[in-house]
């Protein structure tokens, strides 16, 4: 078989590939497809910055939930916006709760968590995730992701990696009515 033969077979399989399993690439129709109600915190490990927190508490609240890891460099690059939209809006009835879910074994380090807390600023209520129970529930696969629950306790938005911050806002300040 000729070399350029060879090339057109691997780039037809790749392209099968991707068609028969498109949930495997991040993308923004993935990012479009959250609707019906937030799964609840319940079950999960320790809170910090918190009592622990239940949607039904929440009730009448915007919330941003934020699966991180404190050893994740893009979860690293995410929480200075996030911490933006916490302290623009939590006047305004945003609650944003950190779901720190470890990447790695010693990131379950309750202290080695609550020394990243303080290194980053993290003021808000933060989940220890350790046992992946809130990951799951939200059938979250990746680090950084966003989830914006509306006031009825409905998830409305999702974002997964860096990025697209001047949309999350917008979708935030919807939420709140602040168009």
């Amino acid at each position: 078989m000729s070399l350029l033969r060879t090339a057109v077979v691997l780039a037809a399989l790749a392209a099968a590939s991707v068609a028969a399993w498109p949930e495997a690439w991040p993308s923004a129709t993935a990012q479009e497809r959250v609707s019906g109600p937030a799964p609840e915190f319940a079950g999960a490990g320790r809170w910090f910055n918190s009592p622990p927190l239940t949607l039904a508490g929440l009730r009448g609240k915007v919330v941003l939930v934020e699966f991180w890891a404190r050893e994740c460099i893009n979860c690293i690059h995410v929480l200075p916006h996030t911490r933006e939209l916490h302290e623009r809006y939590a006047g305004d009835g945003l609650v944003v709760i950190g779901v720190h879910t470890p990447e790695y074994d010693e990131e379950r380090d309750p202290a080695a968590l609550q020394a990243a807390m303080r290194q980053y600023r993290i003021d808000w209520p933060v989940l220890a995730d350790n046992d992946y129970r809130v990951w799951n529930a939200y059938g979250n696969r990746y680090w950084p992701a966003l989830y914006l629950i509306d006031r009825d306790g409905r998830l409305v938005y999702s974002h997964f990696g860096e990025g697209n911050y001047d949309e999350t806002e917008r979708r935030v300040r919807a939420l709140l009515g602040k168009t």
